[in-house]
This record gives structure tokens, C-alpha cells and sequence, in this order.
């Protein structure tokens, strides 16, 4: 009788072949009904709220950057397209390809800066005890939290040339000279002075996460690698850098367009002076556009400052799909 049972609980329906189940089961069946248009419903508000903020502003400064915007059209409320003259006298001004000499310079230098303490700290972290660690990872947060202009402000009181503490300090210390020194009158000691504070402000973020990222490693590896007689340099050459050089590459491009983006700090230390000339190019497009009311020449310039990070992106893409295809 058991057998029986056995036997008719085996036959399939009828009507229904072996064959006509759907590979994989009723978890790969469920699978394939998961999906349809629910994924693009939840990314619409998303790209929805992408297209207002972004790609509405972006769309009407190219518009402004084909016309002649002057105080004298706002008043009169006229609209005079100019074709391409604003990109014409833009890229054929010697100043222009100054400014883009120096933000590539400002640029370089502060990443290398950022890149270096802060992976220095970044593996400090990782060999300091529980306690030293979270008052470390306390005081880079509490950097890092801080909103730029307050940051500027606090080293701007630093700097002072009056009553400045760096200036009592070295003063205190023998060096005379400096009880009065005006640190923003030369375009080096203002861009020592910018460069301060975007280093300061950068270094927590990719200490942070350089520190995240080396809780991954396999302690097994520093274990073998000592085996073999390596050092200090060398389980870090061997073992720890391959392990992180994906995110030292991320890291330095998301640092280069942050840095060379930046505004707020060299606008609000001296205003791209003195003389213009620690103007870089979201400062120089500002000056241009607002300062000068040349709306439709800054509209150009900020215009172009795209296309160069769109550049900088492409390049950086193109470099994370090589390192892909030559690991597979």
C-alpha cells in the first residue's frame, strides 16, 4: 500500500511534463518575477531631483554662455546671442591660460599633500590602540565636520597680521620679523595659507577610509609575508599597498576634483588677490561673471572648468576599465 503511495505522489499532474518546470526551481522562477519596472520607480525621484538641481542650472549657464549678459541687458531685460565670442575671447586671453596653469599647480600639490598624511595617518589608526584610535578618529571628524567658512574664519583669526596667535608665536620664538607679517600680501603665502586649510579639512576623509579599508586585508598574508623574512616596507609593498590601490586611485581622483573645484577658501581668505593673483578657476569665473558683471564671459569660463573635470572623469574612468579587463 505504501509503495502505491509512493508511485502516485511521484506521477506529475496531469497535463504538466518534467520538462515544463522551470529550471532552477520555484526560487529561480521567484527570481525572474522579481525585477519589471519597480527598480526605475524607485530611481525616479532620485533622477528626477539629479535633473532640477543640476541639469536645469547646467543647461542655462551654457544658454548664458552664447550671449552678451551685461548690466545693460539685465536692465533693459534684452537677450543678445553673441555665438561663440565669449569662448573665443576667453581662450584667446593669455590671463585665462594663466589661471589654468595655476589652478593645475594648486591642484597637484594639495592632492599630494592630502594623499600622503593622510594615508600616514590612515595607517597609523590601524596600528594605534582602541583608546588612542577613537580620540584620533574624534578629532579628524570634528575636522572634517567643520563647515568651510567657519574653518577660513578660524584661520584667518590665526593669520591675522595684527593680532594673530601664529604671529605671537613666532615672535615669542626670536623670529621678530613675523609680529607683523601680512600672510595674504604675497601669492605664495596665500596659497601656503589656502592650502592649510584644504589639507587640513581633506585629510580626515581619506584617513578614515583608508583605515576602513585596511581592516580588510587577511591578517594571514602579514603572517606569511613575515615568514618569509619581510619587513616593515616590505609586507607593506607586498601585501598592504596591491590591497589598497584600488581605493588610493578613487580616493586621489574624487581629491583632485574637490580641490581643484574649491571656492570658498580662496575667495573668503583674500578674494583671489593680491593682484589677482592666487585666482583659480571657480574663483577667476566668479570674478569675471559677477564681480566684473561680464555674465555671459564667466558663464563661458565656468562652462569650460566643466569640460575640463568631464575630462579629468573620462580619464579616470577609462583608467579604472583597463585596470578591470587586465585582471580578468
Amino acid at each position: 500500500m505504501s509503495v502505491q503511495t509512493e508511485q502516485v505522489d511521484s506521477v506529475p499532474a496531469a497535463g504538466v511534463r518534467k520538462d515544463d518546470a522551470p529550471p532552477g526551481g520555484p526560487a529561480a522562477s521567484s527570481k525572474k518575477r522579481v525585477g519589471g519596472p519597480a527598480p526605475y520607480l524607485l530611481l525616479l525621484p532620485a533622477l528626477l531631483a539629479t535633473a532640477v538641481l543640476l541639469g536645469y542650472p547646467l543647461v542655462k549657464n551654457g544658454m548664458l554662455s552664447f550671449q552678451n549678459l551685461n548690466p545693460r541687458q539685465l536692465i533693459l531685460h534684452l537677450t543678445e546671442w553673441n555665438g561663440f565670442d565669449n569662448y573665443t575671447e576667453v581662450l584667446g586671453s593669455s590671463e585665462f591660460w594663466k589661471v589654468v596653469e595655476r589652478s593645475i599647480f594648486f591642484t597637484a600639490a594639495n592632492v599630494v599633500l592630502i594623499m600622503v598624511l593622510g594615508t600616514l595617518i590612515g595607517l597609523l589608526l590601524a596600528r594605534l590602540g582602541k583608546k588612542m584610535r577613537l580620540l584620533l578618529m574624534l578629532g579628524l571628524v570634528l575636522a572634517w565636520a567643520m563647515p568651510l567658512i567657519a574653518a577660513t574664519t578660524v584661520y584667518q583669526w590665526l593669520f591675522a597680521q595684527r593680532f594673530g596667535v601664529v604671529n605671537y608665536v613666532l615672535d615669542s620664538l626670536g623670529w621678530h620679523s613675523m609680529a607683523d607679517y601680512n600672510w595674504t600680501s604675497t601669492q605664495f603665502s596665500t596659497f601656503s595659507l589656502v592650502t592649510l586649510v584644504i589639507v587640513w579639512m581633506s585629510i580626515p576623509f581619506v584617513a578614515i577610509n583608508l583605515y576602513a579599508a585596511s581592516t580588510t586585508i587577511p591578517k594571514e598574508l602579514y603572517e606569511a609575508a613575515s615568514l618569509d623574512g619581510a619587513g616593515s616596507w616590505k609586507s607593506f609593498t607586498s601585501v598592504t599597498l596591491p590591497f589598497l590601490r584600488p581605493f588610493l586611485l578613487a580616493t586621489t581622483f574624487l581629491e583632485v576634483i574637490w580641490v581643484f573645484k574649491s571656492f570658498a577658501q580662496l575667495f573668503a581668505i583674500n578674494g583671489g588677490g593680491p593682484d589677482r593673483l592666487t585666482e583659480t578657476l571657480p574663483v577667476y569665473a566668479f570674478v569675471e561673471g559677477v564681480g566684473n558683471q561680464h555674465f555671459g564671459k564667466g558663464s563661458a569660463i565656468s562652462f569650460l572648468t566643466i569640460i575640463v573635470l568631464l575630462v579629468m572623469t573620462g580619464y579616470y574612468l577609462r583608467t579604472v576599465l583597463k585596470q578591470e579587463e587586465d585582471e580578468l
